[in-house]
């Protein structure tokens, strides 16, 4: 089992940068794929982005693929979402989400993933 809390979300003009932060505790981090997927009211969670435990590979939807970048560092127990270049429509509450046995074809699906954080509200302003 693991626990999640995210971090590092605020305000921010279009074009800035911000860095989300996603704490794990339990000792089986590493064995986790962790999802970033991002939620405005009214709205199902959408997915973001997603790291597999070795960080060999990751996945990025086609609206941040350039200007954000999944990291994670196993030792720590953390996964950051550096998001740059940041635009109006990425304003969201951000949630990262973590599942030890999702499948490539389930990995941008939010119903997906067993463990999920609070959530950080992440606003963009022109």
């Amino acid at each position: 089992q693991v626990q999640l809390a995210e971090s590092g979300g605020g305000l921010v003009q279009t074009g800035g940068s911000l860095r989300l932060s996603c704490a794990a505790s339990g000792r089986t981090f590493r064995d986790y794929t962790i999802g970033w997927f991002r939620q405005t009211p009214g709205q199902e969670r959408e997915f973001v982005v997603a790291i597999r435990w070795n960080s060999r590979h990751t996945y990025y939807s086609d609206s941040v693929k350039g200007r954000f970048t999944i990291s994670r560092n196993n030792a720590q127990n953390s996964v950051s979402l550096q998001m740059n270049n940041l635009k109006t429509d990425d304003t969201a509450v951000y949630y990262c989400a973590a599942d030890a046995r999702i499948i490539l074809s389930s990995i941008r699906y939010y119903v997906h993933y067993d463990y999920w954080g609070q959530g950080t509200q992440v606003t963009v302003s022109s």
